[in-house]
């Protein structure tokens, strides 16, 4: 055992099972279900994680009752036909050593009737913060018909084979609607007194434990303070928690951060949120918790965060998701003191969750494999049985992730760049503020391809006929693709060039990062691409450093496409504390001289404004000239990446990950 982590990698005593460390793997709906049932991807994904070293996995949340469905990924509620499924699994991870525990779940008001076909349940009809409807203030026989629901929930946790629950209570949900004065407006005695909001929990609980027995676990979700006047300060949570563990209710409490009343971003915090962000409430319930153990979320992504919490007394277990999601061997990794070779989580969202918001199965930016471990066969791609020659042209993402897995397969490859650096556009985006965890991932690469004895060659340039003579087995061309520079703008389909585009005050959001251009003071940039990170990014880099600047959008919200991400709203609080304005609904009609001609995309109205420098945020278009030298069939040639068309980094190293298996 590393020293370095001493306490991360101790075991630890949860009620009747001992955890082989101190690392969870938390619940988080990945959306993989088959008609509510899990399948062949939550089996890969899982047994993944438990073969990595996780202590402990809980397991997405099922509902508890009908009107608790969320999504449309949940598993079914209510019935029996989902316990040969779950036993599949956890008989899988239990022979990995892994604990496992089921999270249940009721979000109260806060439903999707589109999902549930039900109203949505609560102590007192609040309106929802999913949606514009309100719900349903339950009766006390519907509060004991959603007791019984949770109690039979678990029931069939037990008989699929879970070594106990976790009994959600995070966010302003069902369980802390009925705890907080904001949402608990009864009057009888389910609500008033400290006493009667928590009979709800308390009971729920009691009944659990009656059903379960002695050797079954019983956790508990919560969250910190409502961040709204009138909510549980974090003095009452630890009232609550305090009654409920003195009752000796629950064996551990796992503490997120984040809320549905008006805090969503940190449930799922990205980079725009610190480091370790649920330390400090976790270290605060452990000062009140005598019984339970205490986990920590959010933002906990490395073995040096983790080792930090726990050493220090803020909590006894950690949970690491999404580090975990990018790296399954997470754990082993540690233990092996391999801790540079841990695959680092950027905290980016836009494949994990942002998937997942847009009703995808989830998956990830930095690590493809995840969904699609039943179907690759894990995390590692397995050795090839007749190595060859392999020529990667190109070192951005996807000639990363090519080089680094057809290397890791046993091929002898060469990797050629043209600039004086790896990474491509991605290590432009890392210069953008807050994001610079992307510079960690290809610190990570370069580090992987000088382990694996990749031949890197930077300032090289190769033509089509150097790649003929090269001698190489296999070409992999990831050229990539280059700024636009004509100023297209979807509202105007019939307009190839934006008229002033070429003059010297126009530039594009490449040439901003990469520092050949230094805009005016005053300047508009022209986002054609729904607020994505190179508009909205280079807009905030370019106000950090005390440029004037304003946005024109044909969309109809700022920063619109960040918003599955979940860094929409952290987003549009920067342009408004770095004085970023936003033209929204509006095209560009022209650009001459220093003015712009915007029109309202409703109205039709024009209006001339004065800039320094017009700034393009536009599709790129690929860089291809390769892969039309090299049609000639006289060589086994792969484009892959922008290269093919310009699209996002999770693509390019998707299409890398999913080449280089088969080369």
């Amino acid at each position: 055992m590393s020293q370095a982590f001493d306490t991360l990698l101790s075991p630890i005593q949860l009620r009747h099972k001992q955890l082989a460390c101190r690392v969870v793997f938390g619940p988080h709906t990945v959306n993989m279900s088959q008609e509510g049932l899990p399948g062949d991807r939550h089996f890969g994904y899982y047994r993944e994680r438990a073969r990595g070293g996780a202590a402990m996995i809980v397991v997405e949340p099922v509902p508890a009752h009908r009107t608790g469905v969320l999504i449309r990924g949940n598993f079914l509620a209510e019935t029996d036909e989902v316990i040969p499924h779950f036993r599949r699994i956890t008989d899988e991870c239990h022979s990995h050593g892994t604990a496992m525990i089921q999270q249940i779940y009721h979000v109260g008001g806060h439903g999707d009737q589109d999902n549930s076909w039900e109203p949505y349940w609560s102590p007192s009809g609040v309106p929802s913060m999913h949606d514009p409807w309100g719900s349903h203030a339950v009766t006390e026989a519907e509060i004991e018909e959603l007791i019984e629901a949770f109690v039979a929930a678990a029931r069939r946790s037990k008989d699929a084979g879970f070594d106990g629950v976790e009994f959600y209570a995070a966010y302003n949900s069902l369980t802390d609607q009925f705890w907080s004065p904001i949402t608990n407006k009864r009057s009888d005695r389910w609500g008033g007194s400290l006493e009667n909001r928590l009979r709800f929990a308390v009971t729920t609980l009691e009944r659990m434990r009656k059903m379960a027995g002695d050797d079954f676990i019983i956790g508990m979700t919560v969250s910190g303070a409502e961040p709204v006047p009138g909510g549980l300060s974090l003095g009452d949570k630890q009232e609550i928690l305090s009654h409920l563990d003195q009752r000796g209710l629950m064996d551990y409490v796992s503490c997120g951060t984040g809320s549905y009343l008006h805090d969503s971003s940190k449930i799922v915090p990205s980079f725009h949120h610190e480091m370790k962000l649920g330390a400090t409430d976790a270290s605060a319930y452990k000062q009140v918790l005598k019984n339970a153990l205490v986990t920590a979320e959010s933002r906990i992504k490395t073995p040096q965060n983790a080792e930090e919490i726990l050493s220090e007394g803020q909590s006894d277990l950690v949970s690491i998701v999404r580090g975990q999601i990018a790296d399954p061997n997470w754990v082993s990794k540690t233990r092996e003191e391999r801790i540079e070779d841990i695959r680092p989580c950027i905290s980016c969202n836009q494949v994990c969750i942002g998937r997942r918001m847009r009703d995808y199965w989830a998956s990830c930016l930095v690590n493809p494999s995840v969904a699609r471990e039943h179907e690759w066969g894990g995390d590692v791609s397995a050795p090839t049985v007749e190595p060859k020659d392999v020529l990667i042209v190109g070192g951005g993402p996807a000639g990363l992730e090519a080089a680094r897995v057809a290397a890791e397969r046993g091929h002898r490859v060469r990797l050629v760049e043209r600039t004086n650096e790896l990474g491509g556009q991605f290590r432009l985006a890392a210069g953008q503020p807050e994001r610079g965890e992307i510079g960690g991932l290809l610190n990570w690469y370069q580090g992987q391809l000088e382990k694996l004895q990749v031949k890197v060659d930077l300032r090289t340039e190769l033509s089509a006929d150097d790649i003929r003579q090269s001698g190489a087995q296999s070409v992999v061309l990831c050229t990539g693709s280059q700024p636009s520079r004509n100023g297209f703008q979807r509202v105007y389909p019939h307009v190839d060039v934006l008229p002033g585009a070429d003059q010297d005050n126009v530039c594009t959001v490449h040439d901003v990062l990469d520092g050949s251009v230094v805009p005016g003071t005053n300047v508009l940039l022209l986002d054609d691409i729904d607020g994505w990170w190179p508009a909205s990014g280079t807009a905030l880099h370019l106000a950090q450093q005390r440029h004037m600047v304003t946005i024109v959008t044909a969309s109809e919200k700022a920063a619109a496409k960040l918003d599955a991400s979940m860094t929409g709203d952290t987003t549009r609080e920067r342009f408004i504390r770095f004085g970023v304005e936003t033209v929204l609904a509006t095209a560009l009609a022209s650009w001459n001289d220093n003015v712009a001609t915007l029109v309202n995309l409703y109205t039709g109205d024009e209006e001339k404004r004065e800039f320094d420098t017009l700034v393009l945020a536009t599709t790129n278009t690929p860089d291809d000239h390769l892969t039309q030298s090299l049609r000639d069939g006289e060589l086994d040639v792969h484009t892959i990446g922008d290269a093919m068309a310009a699209r996002t980094a999770h693509m390019a190293i998707f299409e890398a990950r999913k080449l280089a298996r088969t080369l």
